[in-house]
């Protein structure tokens, strides 16, 4: 059993307890629901849960998919998805009194459409219950399906996320089922449905054994498949047993793919060790589309 280093001077994780973080952990208890932040072990739960933002993980808590960085539940036949979810989701948003609300999936492979007409209909429903709210997506490939990602933008998400994680190399290794070249395809395909209507967004992860010219190589890749916003950061495994960590990027380095990043055209970067997909989603968007005005 491989054994984390110790964490590196610029890796401190904010610890914040109080009552937005427990009134959020109620919350998400009483409506049933599920957030990445919690089933995915993100280091920034505290930071977000206390900041009364969360981003909600939708069709259940157990991934038909077993990615070998993530720490979501494998299971490839999960229960069907909750009938009240919906509901409940939109419920938790005027609750929370959110403005801006990302809403994330586990991987349902053993649905029809992948689950694409959950995420419609919470879409929907935000739209119809709390008019003004922002909804960021960060879907799953859906196999590839252009059915079932017309359903999902069709809805009028406010930005569509889907992560290639990492670089071309490694990427069949640490992903189960899905590819670097269909991530690509995806992401493509998003802002052509769209005719670039609905900003694309895209993350990598890095420490996972990729070189620095293959995060370069990935970042090319992505701007020729039309993502305009990029997020970097630290891999951290989960566990002893999840893909092994192969090293602590500095902060240096990921200062260095910021500046590559926007030379290359990206409208937004975030990249720092603790950067997530989802983390401070809002002030990214916001940046972005301050940016293309």
């Amino acid at each position: 059993m491989q054994k984390r280093p110790k964490l590196p001077p610029w890796i401190r994780v904010k610890v914040n307890c109080g009552t937005n973080r427990n009134e959020v952990a109620h919350l998400i208890d009483e409506l049933n629901l599920h957030s990445v932040c919690a089933s995915a072990h993100c280091p920034n739960l505290s930071e977000c849960w206390h900041r009364g933002t969360a981003t909600f993980m939708i069709l259940g808590n157990e991934c038909t998919r077993n990615c070998k960085f993530c720490a979501v539940k494998h299971n490839p036949r999960p229960a069907p998805p909750d009938p009240r979810e919906v509901t409940n989701l939109v419920e938790a948003v005027k609750r929370m009194k959110l403005k801006y609300v990302v809403i994330t999936c586990v991987t349902r492979d053993d649905l029809s459409d992948g689950g694409a007409s959950q995420f419609a209909a919470i879409i929907n429903a935000i739209h119809k219950e709390v008019p003004g709210t922002g909804i960021e997506v960060l879907s799953s490939d859906f196999n590839g399906s252009i059915d079932a990602l017309k359903t999902v933008l069709d809805a009028g998400p406010t930005v569509f996320n889907h992560n290639v994680e990492t670089v071309r190399r490694i990427a069949e290794q640490i992903r189960d089922k899905a590819t670097y070249n269909r991530s690509m395809q995806v992401l493509r395909n998003a802002y052509e449905l769209t005719k670039g209507k609905i900003p694309v967004k895209s993350g990598l992860m890095v420490g996972l054994g990729e070189k620095d010219e293959e995060v370069l190589e990935a970042l090319e890749e992505l701007k020729k498949n039309k993502v305009s916003i990029l997020t970097i950061g630290q891999y951290l495994p989960p566990s002893n047993t999840h893909w092994e960590l192969d090293r602590y990027v500095e902060p240096e380095k990921f200062d260095e793919w910021a500046k590559f990043a926007r030379e290359t055209g990206f409208d937004f970067v975030a990249s720092a060790p603790l950067v997530r997909s989802s983390y401070n989603a809002e002030e990214l968007f916001s940046g972005n589309k301050k940016k293309v005005k």
